[in-house]
């Protein structure tokens, strides 16, 4: 029994590890979300920055200007869909992260219930131990 209790204790050893580690990717992948998220924010706001206004401009500036709101959509498109594949990832850690933690109670659970039953065990063995009478000598 102290084998088992052995083996279960370094399997939490490992699955703490590995939850850690899972925790670690979740946050990484959080901070990507946040960040591509930040980076699509940003570049809507460039292209409302580059909206046309009433004046008298050149063609050339129109021009120019859609040029660079074509160049503003394609890159809020390609944020986009790095928004969409950091969320996806985001999605895939949090679960990783749930089925780690549901790794780790159940090595726990197993350990208590080791416990327990060594508990049980030697319980049983102090009830069914024959009694030990102590000879008690008075002084002389």
């Amino acid at each position: 029994m102290a084998k088992r209790g052995v083996s279960l204790d370094r399997i939490l050893r490992v699955r703490t590890l590995q939850l850690g580690l899972v925790r670690a990717a979740e946050e990484q992948a959080r901070e990507k979300v946040a960040s591509e998220d930040a980076l699509r924010h940003r570049i809507a706001q460039l292209a409302q920055n580059v909206a046309p206004e009433p004046s008298a401009a050149e063609a050339f500036s129109f021009i120019a200007a859609a040029h660079f709101r074509d160049r503003l959509h394609q890159s809020a498109v390609a944020a986009e869909s790095r928004l969409q594949a950091a969320t996806r990832s985001l999605e895939r850690a949090n679960a990783a992260t749930r089925e780690a933690r549901r790794d780790q109670n159940a090595i726990e659970k197993l350990i208590a219930r080791d416990d327990q039953a060594a508990v049980i065990k030697a319980m049983r063995a102090l009830e069914e131990a024959p009694a030990i009478r102590k000879n008690r000598h008075d002084p002389c």
